[in-house]
């Protein structure tokens, strides 16, 4: 009669450290993976409470310039200084916020002329720059 061999699994130091190394790069990876997916919660911060209404209107209507009169124009692009110069003593400012942003401080400021309220956006176009007209919304 013929004994048939078994071949017995055996798992030597080698083969044992291979495969908790594959298991550790597949843990790590896997951790890596989660924290691209997902924003730390220490790095979003807001300074806006988060129970205030939000700054522009959801039914606000974004334009590229805004013409108040033949004196008042203001345009996307155009330093805040200037635009605030001109809007001065013509427009009432209901509210002003300011967040930040990627390059510097946002500033949203809203606008109210004889029942026609506008929002301007401004915050700098790069780093250490002058605050620009960056968006403007009607309602």
């Amino acid at each position: 009669m013929m004994d048939a061999t078994r071949s017995r699994l055996s798992f030597t130091g080698e083969s044992i450290a291979v495969a908790a190394l594959l298991l550790a790069t597949i843990v790590v990876g896997a951790l890596v993976v989660r924290e691209f997916r997902l924003a730390p919660r220490a790095l979003s911060t807001t300074e806006v409470a988060p129970s205030a209404p939000p700054s522009v209107p959801a039914d606000a209507v974004s334009v590229p310039s805004l013409a108040l009169g033949p004196a008042i124009q203001i345009k996307v692009g155009e330093r805040l200084a200037d635009a605030v110069a001109q809007l001065e003593g013509s427009v009432t400012l209901v509210s002003t916020s300011v967040e930040r942003g990627p390059l510097g401080p946002r500033e949203i400021r809203n606008y109210v002329l004889q029942g026609t309220k506008f929002t301007l956006v401004a915050e700098p176009f790069e780093r250490r720059g002058d605050s620009r007209i960056a968006s403007i919304y009607l309602q």
